[in-house]
């Protein structure tokens, strides 16, 4: 959503900020109550004093170094037969925010917990996830999302301990049977970054090991501004040259998005094609909600865009004005008296947008049937911040009706607006910089988090098979 648009927002609240602010402000204080207030040992003292445990238990988590988005095992070996275990993770996020996860166990007859094998009784998750306690990581502050910045000079420190018994909220003076931190890095070896300022473009180009030439791909996040970089990374650590793409809000660009220039965005796309070693001739673009809907409108206007992947996104422009050359669609706009407030003072705005399917709305829809490349919308059925679905079955439905195949759907039932690379938390709620409230992004743990993984295999061989290009020489 653009910045200017918050002042639409103000009318509806004068009318409701205040209650609304007051629940969320006690909610956050009971966070706090609860939090500083932690339980000193374990939460089941009578079943502990009635046993014989083991004192001390052999943690093995691999690999030690790896990418954030590949997948980790953990095995706890040592433990008496049957002995009830907390198994926690942890992390430090680059402002200094707790976050923490937990798990409850059982060791089986040899005293072992295979977390491929095992299941979680109870705690952050249940049932048999190996991945679940890197899932369910979330802040000890509240509403605050796990999001790295600085992805070259250092990884994320995870810390996995494993507590005899069962502890909701261990005391820092319990001595953990055993505890192992591995790192977990947004960038692989030989991955560098480059700054860009170029002409107007403003972003980081993230290039492979090798002397390529690599498939180009542009890289965009949501309406709240800034540059992301983690998934271009991720992208360029499996092999893709990768522009992460500012668009505003970042040092000398505009410090709002009132207006989608996309000559600006085709500016950045020949500046990624002109680099020695992108292979050419066609670029490919991945986007998540504001970033999609930009990422759709370079697809349709742009020959240079042969691969877009629109990752929870709308088909059509809302609350700004398209301008390229001399093509001016003016967006939708917004209804601000339809935003929802939780019950713990979040924003649910999916049904801020008007309905793409309203006759009087049809010159703000996308004319996508003009799309010379390939599409792939990442949808997640639990998106409370867009009706994705819909936005998607829309564009599908209008290639039909012009004889184009170019659009594909995969359908995540469960999960929710912020599907991002495997090993991501989910997260369900965050504030966001430029809204009042803390956000509803929706989304199932397990559904929304194996849901990261099959996307993000599906949106690396979508962009191979539509990216191979010509090597051509450019030195």
């Amino acid at each position: 959503m653009a910045l200017r648009s918050l002042s639409s927002f103000q009318p509806l609240y004068g009318r409701v900020s205040a209650p609304v602010r007051g629940l969320l402000l006690g909610r956050i204080q009971l966070q706090r109550l609860v939090q500083s207030r932690r339980l000193a040992g374990s939460f089941f003292n009578l079943e502990k004093s009635s046993r014989i445990a083991s004192t001390k238990a052999d943690l093995t988590v691999l690999p030690k170094v790896s990418l954030a988005d590949e997948p980790i095992k953990i095995f706890v070996s040592g433990l008496e037969p049957n002995q009830p275990v907390t198994l926690r993770a942890s992390l430090v996020d680059e402002k200094g925010f707790l976050f923490i996860s937990r798990a409850f166990y059982r060791g089986d007859a040899a005293g072992e917990v295979d977390l491929e094998k095992a299941a979680a009784s109870g705690g952050d998750y249940q049932g048999v996830l190996p991945m679940g306690l890197l899932w369910a990581l979330s802040s000890e502050k509240p509403f605050h999302r796990l999001m790295k910045r600085d992805v070259i000079g250092s990884p994320y420190r995870v810390t996995v301990e494993v507590l005899d018994s069962i502890h909701l909220d261990p005391s820092p003076s319990i001595t953990p049977l055993a505890s192992q931190t591995i790192e977990r890095w947004y960038v692989a070896p030989g991955v560098r970054r480059i700054a860009i300022r170029e002409g107007r473009v403003r972003g980081a180009l993230f290039l492979p090991p090798g002397d390529g030439p690599f498939p180009g791909v542009i890289d965009m996040f949501g309406g709240v501004g800034g540059l992301t970089e983690f998934r271009s990374g991720l992208l360029a650590s499996q092999g893709f040259a990768t522009l992460a793409l500012a668009y505003f809000a970042y040092e000398d660009l505009p410090g709002s998005f009132a207006e989608m220039d996309l000559e600006y965005f085709e500016e950045a796309a020949e500046l990624l094609l002109k680099h020695p070693k992108v292979l050419g001739p066609t670029v490919g673009v991945v986007a998540v909600c504001k970033g999609a809907e930009i990422a759709l409108a370079m697809a349709t206007f742009l020959k240079k865009v042969a691969a877009t992947v629109c990752i929870n996104g709308t088909n059509s422009i809302n609350g700004m004005t398209l301008r390229y050359r001399d093509l001016c669609i003016n967006g939708s706009p917004y209804k601000p008296e339809c935003v929802h407030t939780t019950n713990y003072g979040a924003m649910k705005i999916n049904d801020v947008f008007v309905d793409p399917r309203a006759p009087e709305h049809q010159d703000c829809v996308l004319p996508v049937e003009r799309a010379s490349g390939s599409l792939l919308f990442i949808v997640g059925g639990d998106d409370r911040n867009y009706n994705s679905k819909l936005y998607a079955d829309e564009v599908l439905a209008r290639l039909e009706r012009n004889r184009k195949t170019n659009g594909r759907i995969l359908f995540y039932p469960n999960a929710g607006h912020l599907i991002e690379p495997p090993g991501s938390p989910l997260c369900h709620i965050s504030v966001a910089p430029i809204f009042p409230l803390p956000l509803l992004w929706g989304g199932e743990l397990t559904a929304h988090c194996k849901a990261q993984e099959h996307s993000w295999r599906e949106i690396q061989t979508f962009l191979r098979s539509h990216l191979k290009g010509s090597a051509v020489n450019k030195l």
